[in-house]
């Protein structure tokens, strides 16, 4: 409900973005991500700016999570994810907005370790098949 309230204030195409989020559901949402999204997004800003020194499984839930935030989360609602030991973070997508054809949602994904936290920012469109492609 809350994505309808936003999205009916974009202009040309409003509809289409209410329709692409709107039908998710919690179940879904609960779904692992599958290996084709994955490789779509190319790492998200956990691969590509945040996550380096991550183990595997850490940058699996992270990036999990950016999936998450960008299909299924209300604006400024955060997706937690945890890693092991001391390592957490969240990712808060911002509204979604029309860039031609594509839905398209600005992200900011927190990692903590170890008390230090570290902050990457970055945009992401969603494409035919569900995945999202973080723009460079």
């Amino acid at each position: 409900m809350l994505l309808a309230g936003c999205m009916s204030s974009t202009s040309g195409g409003g509809s289409s973005l209410v329709g692409a989020f709107a039908s998710s559901t919690g179940t879904r949402a609960a779904q692992p991500m599958s290996a084709d999204i994955a490789e779509a997004m190319a790492g998200g800003l956990i691969g590509r700016t945040l996550g380096g020194d991550l183990e595997r499984a850490d940058s699996q839930r992270a990036l999990e999570a950016e999936y998450r935030a960008l299909e299924y989360a209300a604006s400024g609602q955060p997706v937690a994810w945890q890693g092991g030991g001391r390592l957490s973070g969240q990712v808060v997508a911002a509204p979604p907005y029309r860039v031609g054809s594509q839905n398209c949602r600005q992200y900011t994904h927190t990692v903590s370790q170890n008390g230090t936290e570290r902050v990457g920012r970055g945009t992401a469109c969603r494409n035919d098949d569900g995945s999202w492609t973080p723009l460079v």
